[in-house]
C-alpha cells in the first residue's frame, strides 16, 4: 500500500474527528442545537399564546363597541320619540297660548265697542239737551223751530260719524 499525502489527510480527518468525538463535540453542539430549537419553540409557544390573548382583547374590544353602538342607536332612538313628544307638547302650548291670546283680543275689542256705543249714547244724549235747551231758549215760531231742529238733527249725525271713525 503506497502512503501518501492522501493516506494522512484521511487519518489526520479520523483523528480530528476521534478527537471531536472524545470531546463531547457533537453532543455539546446537539444540545446547544436543541437548546435553539427549545428556545425558538419556546418563542414560537409565546407568541401563539400572546396571539390568543390579542384575539380574546380583540373580540372584547369588538364586542364592546358592538354594545356601545347598540347603546348609541338606542340613545337616539329615545331621544327622537323624545324630541317629537317635546314637539307636539310644544305645539299644544302654542295653540292654546294663541287661542287665550285670541279670547284676550276678542274680549278687548267687546269691551272697546262697548265703551264706543256707550260714548256715542252720551254724546247724543248730551247734543239731545243742548238742542232742547236751544230750542227754549229760542223759543220762537214754528218755522225757526223746524230750521233748528233738522240742523240740531245734522250736527247730531256730524258728531256720531266723528265718534264712529
Amino acid at each position: 500500500m503506497i502512503i501518501d499525502g492522501t493516506f494522512w489527510v484521511a487519518i489526520s480527518f479520523l483523528i480530528f474527528l476521534g478527537v471531536l468525538i472524545y470531546l463531547k463535540i457533537p453532543q455539546k453542539i446537539n444540545e446547544l442545537l436543541n437548546k435553539l430549537i427549545l428556545d425558538i419553540k419556546n418563542e414560537i409557544d409565546e407568541s401563539e399564546k400572546l396571539r390568543q390573548e390579542a384575539k380574546v382583547l380583540l373580540d372584547n374590544a369588538q364586542n364592546k363597541l358592538d354594545t356601545a353602538q347598540t347603546i348609541s342607536n338606542d340613545i337616539l332612538r329615545q331621544a327622537k320619540k323624545d324630541s317629537e313628544h317635546l314637539i307636539i307638547e310644544m305645539n299644544d302650548k302654542f295653540h292654546k297660548s294663541s287661542e287665550i291670546k285670541k279670547k284676550l283680543a276678542e274680549n278687548k275689542i267687546s269691551q272697546m265697542k262697548e265703551a264706543a256705543l256707550k260714548e256715542i249714547k252720551d254724546v247724543s244724549i248730551k247734543i239731545a239737551v243742548d238742542s232742547v235747551k236751544k230750542i227754549i231758549n229760542t223759543s220762537v215760531d214754528k218755522s225757526k223751530l223746524d230750521g233748528l231742529f233738522e240742523k240740531n238733527v245734522e250736527e247730531t249725525k256730524i258728531a256720531l260719524k266723528e265718534i264712529s271713525s
